[in-house]
């Protein structure tokens, strides 16, 4: 059986994303695949990207990782986290691919960061059946011009999977900016890698505590731009937008 780590929505958590790292290898796994969003949010954007590049074989583009190296708006948010990046980080976001594909013991699996259509389209596990049987569906940014059996993504931080009729639907959760349990989350594929012939395979999630409060003193430290609204989240788990 092979074995894959699948990570996302780091956004600039440094601790975060050392524990899920840690836990990865405690496992002896050896294959990461990330799916976006490794910068803003936190204060460590730069060192992320250097370390996701330097742990994941295969890395897509998130909504922060397209918006932040093609904006030239003078936001703080935005102007925060490119200057701590500098070019030749923002440009290798701006190169990185769309999704990722491949078979696994027969099952057709597509990975992307929010759907196959965007990187901002937003489609949460209570929403209607039709916008998730959609995830199913391809475009032209996709590789592969087929539907997937099973469709994986992130971009809503919240974990969850369901099955739809021989079809099966997953979303990783996030590793630095979880909103629904206050722990780290990835996902673990198991099966055959590559092989087009049915067999065995499973999905699970794992849950990594992690120093919550060291990863808000290096953002008190960094002198972040929002940062009331991202310890807020660090420590309830609850999404910023939901407080009025």
């Amino acid at each position: 059986m092979d074995r894959i780590a699948v990570i996302s929505d780091i956004h600039g958590n440094l601790p975060a994303l050392q524990a899920v790292l840690d836990d990865i290898r405690n496992r002896h796994i050896n294959r990461i695949f990330c799916l976006g969003d490794l910068i803003g949010k936190g204060p460590s954007s730069d060192l992320i990207v250097d370390l996701v590049r330097n742990s994941c074989e295969t890395v897509i583009q998130g909504n922060w990782d397209k918006h932040i190296s093609e904006s030239s708006e003078d936001h703080p948010v935005d102007h925060y986290h490119r200057n701590i990046l500098r070019e030749e980080r923002l440009e290798y976001l701006r190169k990185l691919p769309f999704s990722i594909e491949f078979y696994l013991s027969g099952k057709f699996i597509r990975l992307v960061h929010a759907s196959p259509r965007s990187v901002d389209e937003r489609i949460q596990p209570m929403d209607s059946l039709d916008s998730r049987l959609s995830l199913f569906e391809y475009s032209e940014l996709c590789q592969t011009k087929k539907q997937a059996d099973i469709l994986g993504y992130g971009d809503i931080h919240n974990a969850y999977l369901q099955n739809f009729q021989g079809k099966t639907l997953f979303n990783v959760g996030s590793v630095g900016n979880p909103l629904e349990i206050t722990e780290a989350s990835y996902a673990l594929l198991e099966g055959q890698y590559n092989r087009e012939e049915i067999g065995p395979y499973s999905i699970q999630f794992v849950r990594v505590p992690y120093d919550i409060e060291s990863a808000i003193e290096q953002a008190i430290q960094s002198g972040m731009p929002q940062l009331e609204k991202y310890i807020l989240e660090l420590r309830t788990a609850e999404y910023r937008g939901n407080k009025v």
